[in-house]
C-alpha cells in the first residue's frame, strides 16, 4: 500500500520561509515522479512543484518559480519543497504526489496515481 505523509505545514509570516517533505512507502521510489500541489479555500488543485525519478528535471509553477526549491531523496525516500519568501497568496494546503510518469506529465495536470493527505501552510501579512 502506498504511502505519502507530508509534514512541515504551519503559520508563517509573509517573507518567512518553510520546509515542507513528504516521506513515501509502498513504492519504488526512484522510478516515481514527486511533485507538490496546492489548493487555497474555494479554489482548485493547481501544480506547484514536479521533480522527476532520477531528481535531475524539475519544474515549477511561474507563481513560485525563484522562490521554491522541490528537492528528493531517493535513499530516505523523502521529496522536500524549500519555500523562500513566502506570500500570503501562497497559503493553502500543500499536497504531495507520486507516479510513475513524468515530472512534465505533473505539471500537465495529468492524472496522477497517489496523493498524500495534506499539510496547512499559512501566510500571514
Amino acid at each position: 500500500q502506498v504511502q505519502l505523509v507530508e509534514s512541515g505545514g504551519r503559520l508563517v509570516q509573509a517573507g518567512g520561509s518553510l520546509r515542507l517533505s513528504c516521506a513515501a512507502s509502498g513504492l519504488t521510489f526512484s522510478t516515481h515522479a514527486m511533485g507538490w500541489f496546492r489548493q487555497a479555500p474555494g479554489k482548485e488543485r493547481e501544480f506547484v512543484a514536479a521533480i522527476s525519478g532520477s531528481g535531475i528535471a524539475k519544474y515549477y509553477a511561474d507563481s513560485v518559480k525563484g522562490r521554491f526549491t522541490i528537492s528528493r531523496d531517493n535513499a530516505g525516500n523523502t521529496v522536500g519543497l524549500q519555500m523562500n519568501n513566502l506570500k500570503p497568496e501562497d497559503t493553502a494546503v500543500y499536497y504531495c504526489a507520486a507516479d510513475p510518469s513524468t515530472a512534465r506529465e505533473m505539471k500537465l495536470m495529468r492524472p496522477i496515481d497517489y496523493w498524500g493527505q495534506g499539510t496547512q501552510v499559512t501566510v500571514s501579512s
